[in-house]
């Protein structure tokens, strides 16, 4: 199969996504593991080699000895065309294993539109795509991620799902199988052990029933093993936690070519549209010690010329400007940079920029996310027009000249004034520019303002809110581009299409699965890439399956109503939820969790979060 690999590899763009034999991978004989796993990414590899949850999975299973991390990644439109022809099956990066001859396959759920990229990939590996139809002899396909937070929509195609942090869960998972394995227990005995471990989902021993209206009346375990409610999994300390020291080298360019250096996980802000502002919480910061450690080990054994300080809210850690003092100081002689993505308007990173732009000076990014107080307050963002003109003053005093800022479109209760407030916020922010005396502001202003459409996403304050129709969305879109034609300033918007399946998905239940197996079947993937996105098939699946996609992106749900990830225990509740959804309703803010226990539910789990104690 190899020579057959690269022949075909000479005839399609960007061989090197394919190629595998990067430096730092963990190339271990396969077949003398106990127990192989198939790390997939349902996207193309330039986009999984940027994603820091593989590499510190890929780290740990690969630490164990009695086990084997392969990594296998979507091919790109030539590539699979040709894998086809060709009759060659999915192969992992490292040892061009088919990924039917894994003992298990894992996938990671980042993004809704990367569903059918999983069914293309099990597919095209030789492994059945429902589960249903797998035998002893087929891999057990398990999944993780923020989108697991609802699994139903991907319950026919799963057999089993994480929830919440990995680092420890999946280990348990891969002791339980590899137990299984040397024992010979059968497909159906296995998935038992997996549903006894904590933080584990297995849907096949779940059943689910529906009320006359198409809502859902019932969701309950068929089988003992399984538990009625599924706890997530938290890792308490991330100094003690598992991050890897060398990390695979692509030799072609991907999305984000650094070191990504994960300093702290969580957010106290409480964004009531923020999933991952509920899912990752509560904050768990690393120490300085450990994070300057780390990112020795990381430059010395990448080479990587910068450093990105990776977090939901950077400048929220306590000790940023220690930081990045530090690391500036420690590889000064290296020329390596150092970035702040996700920084929030109000958070006090003066000092860090200026520490940061001695080396290198890229785009700012900052998010009001709303063009009114008013919808800010809504929103819970806790910040001003004050604080984002004080920031970009900064910004643009400090040698910046190109500045991002992103907004959401569609929020609820959102007004035409809200619209007019990303306009007047975006003028705003080139008269800061132009306020800078002309000898000492930097040259080329660019101001970006980006605009995305509010999806109602699970364990949300607006997890019973409807998205707005897509003709409302393009109303909106037609209007701020009319009103951000503006000198110095670019404005960026999304595909309503792809926004409406987004909401499909995040509030979808168990019959969503027709509908995405129906897509894929009609010829849809690599849905994430608006070249290759089909609007068309997918609606067409959708009436072949007779399921109404308005159900579920364009409807509002009642208080009471069962949700279909009501049986998953994320730590913050459900009731809570629903009070700052009243709260949103009446433009009320709720504190920041550093300034005191707002009783979110995370205080429930002892020994967990510092700020409840």
């Amino acid at each position: 199969m190899t020579q057959r690999i690269e022949h075909l590899l000479e005839r399609v763009e960007k061989p090197a996504r394919y190629t595998g034999s990067e430096m730092n991978t963990d190339v271990k004989p396969i077949g003398e593991a106990e127990i192989s796993f198939a790390f997939c990414f349902p996207d193309t590899y330039e986009v999984a080699m940027s994603h820091l949850g593989m590499k510190i999975l890929y780290s740990i299973l690969n630490a164990l000895p009695y086990a084997v991390c392969e990594r296998v990644c979507m091919p790109w439109v030539d590539m699979l065309s040709g894998m086809k022809q060709e009759q060659i099956p999915l192969f992992s990066l490292e040892s061009r294993t088919p990924l039917n001859r894994f003992d298990i396959v894992g996938f990671t759920l980042q993004y809704e539109m990367s569903y059918t990229n999983i069914l293309e990939m099990l597919s095209l590996g030789g492994v059945p795509v429902k589960a249903d139809e797998r035998t002893d002899i087929d891999p057990i396909v398990v999944a993780g991620g923020p989108c697991a937070s609802n699994p139903e929509p991907l319950h026919a195609f799963i057999d089993a799902f994480m929830m919440g942090d990995g680092e420890e869960v999946i280990v348990e998972v891969v002791d339980a199988l590899n137990d299984c394995k040397k024992r010979g227990l059968p497909r159906a005995e296995r998935l038992r052990r997996l549903a006894a471990i904590e933080g584990v989902y297995v849907p096949s021993l779940y059943q689910a029933d529906y009320n006359v209206d198409g809502t859902l009346s019932h969701f309950s375990p068929v089988d003992s093993a399984a538990p009625a409610t599924v706890k997530k999994r938290f890792i308490k300390n991330l100094d003690a936690a598992v991050y890897p020291t060398t990390i695979p080298v692509p030799y072609t360019q991907i999305v984000h070519d650094r070191i990504m250096l994960e300093i702290m996980r969580g957010c106290t802000r409480g964004c009531r549209f923020c999933q991952a502002g509920m899912l990752y919480r509560p904050v768990r910061e690393r120490s300085l010690t450990r994070l300057t450690e780390l990112a020795q080990k990381l430059v010395d054994s990448t080479g990587y010329e910068e450093i990105s300080l990776s977090s939901l809210s950077s400048g929220d850690y306590s000790k940023l400007p220690e930081l990045c003092e530090g690391l500036m100081e420690r590889f000064a002689d290296k020329r390596v940079s150092i970035s702040l993505p996700s920084l929030r308007i109000d958070s006090v990173v003066k000092e860090s920029l200026a520490q940061t732009q001695k080396v290198k000076k890229s785009s700012l990014t900052f998010a009001p996310e709303a063009g009114t107080q008013r919808l800010r307050d809504v929103i819970n963002k806790g910040v001003t027009q004050q604080d984002l003109m004080d920031k970009l003053k900064d910004a643009f005093e400090g040698g910046w000249s190109s500045v991002k800022l992103y907004f959401m479109m569609g929020l609820p209760t959102e007004t035409h004034e809200d619209l007019e407030g990303i306009a007047e916020l975006a003028r705003a922010a080139v008269a800061a520019y132009y306020a800078v005396p002309k000898g000492q502001r930097a040259k080329g202003l660019r101001v970006t303002c980006s605009a995305a459409v509010f999806v109602p996403k699970p364990f949300t304050p607006f997890q019973w809110c409807a998205q707005d129709s897509m003709e409302i969305v393009r109303q909106k879109q037609q209007e701020l581009r009319r009103l951000l034609d503006i000198h110095g300033v670019t404005f960026h918007w999304h595909d309503p299409s792809i926004s409406f399946l987004e909401a499909c998905f995040a509030s979808g239940d168990r019959r969503m699965a027709d509908v995405l197996y129906r897509a894929w079947q009609l010829g849809c993937k690599l849905d994430g890439w608006n070249d290759q996105f089909r609007f068309d098939l997918w609606m067409q699946a959708f009436r072949d399956c007779n399921v109404d996609a308005h159900f579920y992106a364009n409807r509002e749900r009642g208080a009471e109503e069962l949700l279909p990830w009501d049986f998953i225990d994320v730590g913050v509740t459900k009731r809570y939820l629903r009070l700052e959804y009243e709260r949103a309703l009446k433009a009320q803010t709720t504190r920041d969790c550093r300034l005191g226990c707002n009783g979110c539910g995370i205080e429930r789990i002892k020994g967990l979060c510092s700020l409840c104690e």
